[in-house]
Formats: C-alpha cells, sequence, structure tokens
C-alpha cells in the first residue's frame, strides 16, 4: 500500500467553493499512467494533478481528466502551485511577497509567478505559450450540437480552434443571451469533436458577467469528460489570443469571467504579449484556495 498527500483546490477564485475545483496529488513519481488515469476517474473532477520532480524545472506536473492525459490546462497549473506551497515544499517570503518557478508539463517549461497579498491570498500567474491558430468550420456544423443559430454568432468572425497546449474550438457568440441558451447535445458533441482537430469547445461573449468582467463564457466537452467546466484557464488564454488576433479588443489586457451559471463564479486576469499578427504568449492569472487535505492510499 502506497500513500500520498492529496488536496483539492478551487482555482481561479479566492472564495471557497468557487471557481473549478482541482484534485492534486503529491510526489507523484511512483505512479503508473494507468494509476493517474484511475484516480482521476476516482476524483471525477475535469482535472486531476500530479506533481513530480524534474531536471529542467523547478517541479514537473502532469494533468488527466476522467478520459485521459491532456498536455496542458490551465485551471491544474493554478491549483498545483497552489497545493505546492500548501504542502510546504514551496516558499514564500515572510508576509506579503512573490516568487517565480518553472512547471514542466508536456508541452515545455511554463514560466509561473506565486504571489501572496498582505491578507494571506494567493494569486497565480502562468505565461502560456504562442497560440496556434489552427482550423476553422462551418458555423452550421458546430451550432446544431448547442441548439443555436448562426444569428447567434458575432458578425462574421470564424469559429477557430486555438492553441496554447490545448487545442479548443473558439466560438464568439453576440451576447449573455445567446450564451446562456445554449444547451449541448451530447451525441452531436462527442461526435464533432471526434472528427476534429479540438478537444473540447469554448464559447463567450464581450461583457462581463459583473460590471468588472470584459468576457463571459462557458466550455463544454463530451463525456466521460465533465460536460461543463466551471472555469478554463487553457480556453481563456486562447479566447484572449482570438481576441487579440481579430480586434475585440482595443486593450490586450482584460479580466475575464466564467462559471457563474455554475454557482461557481470564477475570474483570470488576462493580458496578451505581441502584436496582433504575433502573439508571443498569454499570461492568465487568477486565485486559488486550498479547501481540504487528505491521504491517498492505492
Amino acid at each position: 500500500m502506497r500513500s500520498f498527500q492529496l488536496l483539492q483546490v478551487d482555482a481561479f477564485t479566492h472564495t471557497p467553493l468557487g471557481g473549478n475545483p482541482c484534485a492534486v496529488v503529491m510526489g507523484a513519481d511512483s505512479l503508473s499512467d494507468k494509476e493517474m488515469l484511475m484516480i482521476a476517474k476516482e476524483m471525477n473532477l475535469s482535472e486531476t494533478a500530479f506533481t513530480l520532480s524534474s531536471d529542467t524545472a523547478d517541479f514537473g506536473a502532469r494533468y488527466f481528466t476522467p478520459a485521459g492525459e491532456i498536455p496542458f490546462a490551465g485551471h491544474p497549473t493554478v491549483a498545483t502551485v497552489i497545493a505546492l506551497e500548501a504542502s510546504g515544499f514551496l516558499k514564500l517570503p515572510p508576509g506579503a511577497g512573490m516568487r517565480e518557478i518553472s512547471l514542466e508539463l508536456p508541452v515545455g517549461n511554463i514560466p509561473v509567478l506565486l504571489e501572496r497579498a498582505e491578507g494571506g491570498a494567493l494569486r497565480v500567474t502562468m505565461t502560456q505559450n504562442a497560440p496556434e491558430f489552427l482550423r476553422t468550420y462551418r458555423p452550421e456544423d458546430i451550432l446544431p450540437c448547442f441548439s443555436l443559430s448562426k444569428e447567434d454568432l458575432l458578425d462574421d468572425l470564424p469559429l477557430q480552434t486555438v492553441s496554447t497546449g490545448t487545442p479548443q474550438l473558439m466560438v464568439p457568440l453576440r451576447g449573455h443571451r445567446a450564451l446562456r441558451l445554449a444547451s449541448p447535445d451530447l451525441s452531436l458533441l462527442a461526435k464533432i469533436v471526434k472528427e476534429s482537430d479540438f478537444s473540447s469547445i469554448h464559447l463567450f461573449c464581450m461583457g462581463g458577467m459583473t460590471a468588472r468582467g470584459a468576457t463571459a463564457a462557458r466550455h463544454f466537452s463530451p463525456p466521460p469528460e465533465v460536460l461543463e467546466d466551471p472555469f478554463t484557464g487553457s480556453a481563456t488564454g486562447s479566447m484572449g489570443a482570438y481576441l487579440w488576433r481579430y480586434e475585440l479588443l482595443k486593450e490586450p489586457a482584460f479580466l475575464a469571467e466564467q462559471g457563474h451559471w455554475l454557482s461557481r463564479p470564477g475570474e483570470a486576469s488576462v493580458e496578451v504579449l505581441g502584436d496582433r499578427k504575433d502573439i508571443t504568449g498569454i499570461k492568465v492569472g487568477g486565485g486559488g484556495i486550498t479547501v481540504f487535505r487528505g491521504e491517498l492510499s492505492i
């Protein structure tokens, strides 16, 4: 029997039971791929993170959904760094302070900044890889997956796969009404994802859920994944790149909001780096809070 420290962290929030929950298994070098997948299925969250040793970065990590490993994700990155600090593996200066680290992931080493405010709140900002703008799709092939029509789309913008490590389809909608009315057809969703170059679909519109936000979003994946993700950090980075490239933003920095209709509100600061046609990376930052700690025995 082996035992591992297990934490659950709510990412992209400072409020317990908000944002997106992620299980983090500490010191998981001895676990096999099969064991990691089985643990992810046991946790039954959108992602479970496993911290590892690394020869090229301060720490390593791998992320699994209930269906398999993914090369990169945003909210597990926030959760992993928060868990490293909570478990004593990552030390910050006393009081308010910050520390820059690198995290080795299958997509490469990701720069991460961990900050602690005067009141003790923690915040993680990652620099995601330069985006890849991949295939585009016809609205009539995608929108029926959500009982939406062309009238629900924002202008004549493309439905395009964008990836900062994990390919996700960007679908810009006209407003909150279309976003809220989106209702996934599971069979159609599974079929289109299977035949595509993306793993999930990010629906978004301009205008936040609060006065502070600039965008609102919903994110969907077919089962056995979690159908709707409360907050999706990787897709938020890809969305930021999309918004900047297609001139939907006047400035490259904004606040993204997601999860409010799931009663798990979350937010992330986004800063797109580089010119509109030559984006060099995207900074995505958010809070995180540990909601429980335990021991995993297998």
